[in-house]
């Protein structure tokens, strides 16, 4: 496996630190990059410790300053980044109507802009060096709708959409742009929306009912998507959307 440099946001737990040691296992150096200064440490630790090159990085992706200096500190430290993956995501479970536009802007500024905030810092040096692996983590809400996630299912649906686009527009580039859904999984977001939710485990329990596995997933099985679309064997796919959810969606 060619030695790579890869930035993961939301590095810092769940779904984001499987997928920096999944990233680790295939030999790339990785930057877990998130808010919480201290998980992303702790992932590269762990990193570290599995045996690989890990750095952890303080970055805010509602901050355009904040990722470029995320993005200067990695280039720095490790290289120039060819693997992309947002994996950062934010949510409370609540009736669109209780909703105000407060609540959007922060679900759209994570979830949405964070995406191209990342995207539009990396993309030039990808190009630069003539080949890239973007990666976006959607969620199979933006495929099939979730009750209580009308503004988080929207700006999920945008990423899909987002992606599909840089993906034509890199495609001659050496570069692909990909999406992972994962379905409902069990990470601490899951849990901080459970307990945000009057009715969160009546809603996790019906979301888990609703899988055909009759379960929720585990981090680890959306990374092991997340590493393929990463890998260099993947180098003729792009612009396409893999569920992770145990068959919530088939498509």
């Amino acid at each position: 496996m060619v030695e790579r440099v890869a930035l993961v946001t939301g590095g810092g737990s769940g779904i984001g630190r499987q997928i920096c040691l999944a990233l680790a296992a295939q030999g790339r150096k990785v930057a877990a990059a998130d808010v919480n200064a201290a998980g992303a440490a702790e992932t590269a630790a762990l990193v570290a410790a599995a045996g690989g090159v890990g750095i952890g990085v303080t970055v805010d992706v509602t901050s355009l300053d904040s990722v470029h200096d995320g993005h200067l500190q990695v280039t720095d430290e490790l290289g120039p980044v060819e693997i992309l993956v947002n994996c950062a995501g934010w949510d409370i479970l609540m009736p669109f109507l209780d909703t105000d536009e407060d609540f959007w802007d922060k679900v759209i500024e994570i979830n949405y802009k964070g995406v191209l905030r990342t995207v539009h810092t990396v993309l030039p040096s990808m190009i630069e060096g003539g080949w890239g692996r973007i990666v976006n983590i959607s969620s199979d809400a933006a495929r099939v709708g979730s009750s209580l996630e009308a503004v988080y299912s929207g700006a999920k649906g945008g990423v899909i959409s987002f992606t599909k686009t840089i993906a034509r527009e890199v495609a001659r580039k050496g570069i692909t742009a990909n999406v992972v859904c994962p379905g409902p999984t069990a990470t601490p977001l899951l849990d901080g929306i459970v307990e945000a939710s009057a009715d969160g485990e009546k809603v996790i329990g019906a979301m888990a009912r609703a899988v055909p596995m009759k379960r929720v997933g585990q981090p680890h099985e959306v990374a092991s998507g997340v590493a393929y679309f990463a890998s260099e064997e993947a180098g003729f796919i792009t612009g396409q959307t893999l569920s992770v959810s145990g068959g919530l969606t088939m498509s």
